[in-house]
């Protein structure tokens, strides 16, 4: 039986990061392209803020090809890129020779675009998180995606107006109150997990050498498991309850965050597709 998923003024996509378990919600965004799906506003956090991005610029197909067909041919998740660029990814392909060369981004169609687009990061002075909405200038909505995407120990600290930041799911995994406290509560909400997943209850911890300079964002790194946890049992209940709806694998997911097996990328994107295809949409 499908879903129906009714889009008004109040209509909210809440879209969580997961590294590259987030081949899930490209999936789920290829087929709402295919449909012409359209939402108010979008919020993404991390994973979710890169496949968002090319959802608001209309680029059917870009972030799987980011994320399968490019990870194929370049190789650039591993070790090697940690130990001679301070990340464990190679930062500079995806989001600069990615975005500039290899698939074009069209800011252009970005900007055209009439709905609310939010990008999260945390911000490594507060610890707190932080809601970006850019459209106008280039090069500060890459600064902001690249933030969002920077995880604790494996990536650098990145910069946002000049402010330090880091990955936004520390701070707000699941920003389904954000969306909420805009306005926005009828919300589908995208995750890449199954349901029932939680995190360990012991925190993060920290080494005493790592982010001495930032004590808040130490704090929200240790905190972040039990915040996690919050986080879904509110999707939960507010699923229980008929105020949300969710689209997440069914089964346990198979896919490590820094995943390198094409074939079970393409299997939790064609999962995302068809578990997007279940909901019937009314405009």
């Amino acid at each position: 039986m499908k879903k129906t998923f009714k889009i008004d003024e109040k209509a909210g996509l809440i879209l969580e990061g997961g590294g590259m378990r987030g081949v899930f919600t490209s999936g789920v965004l290829d087929n709402l392209m295919d449909r012409g799906i359209e939402f108010p506003y979008t919020v993404g956090v991390s994973a979710g803020a890169c496949s968002g991005l090319s959802y608001m610029s209309h680029q059917r197909g870009r972030a799987k090809h980011s994320n399968i067909e490019l990870l194929k041919e370049y190789d650039y998740i591993g070790l090697k890129h940690l130990f001679l660029n301070g990340n464990i990814m190679d930062f500079k392909l995806l989001f600069h020779t990615f975005p500039e060369v290899i698939s074009p981004y069209d800011y252009e169609a970005y900007a055209n675009n009439k709905n609310r687009f939010e990008m999260v990061t945390t911000s490594c002075i507060s610890g707190e998180a932080c809601y970006y909405e850019e459209k106008d200038n280039p090069k500060r909505i890459i600064d902001i995606v690249k933030a969002s995407s920077s995880l604790p120990f494996i990536a650098q600290i990145a910069y946002v107006d000049g402010e330090p930041m880091m990955d936004g799911g520390l701070s707000d995994s699941i920003p389904l109150l954000r969306a909420r406290a805009l306005g926005y509560d009828n919300n589908l909400v995208v995750m890449t997990r199954n349901k029932g997943y939680r995190k360990p209850d012991k925190g993060t911890r920290v080494p005493f050498f790592c982010y001495r300079k930032y004590p808040a964002l130490r704090k929200t790194i240790m905190e972040r498991n039990a915040m996690y946890n919050k986080q879904i049992a509110l999707v939960e209940n507010l699923e229980e309850e008929g105020a949300i709806t969710v689209l997440r694998p069914l089964e346990p997911i198979k896919v490590d965050r820094m995943e390198r097996n094409i074939e079970k990328l393409q299997a939790l994107y064609d999962e995302g597709y068809n578990c997007a295809a279940k909901i019937e949409f009314k405009l």
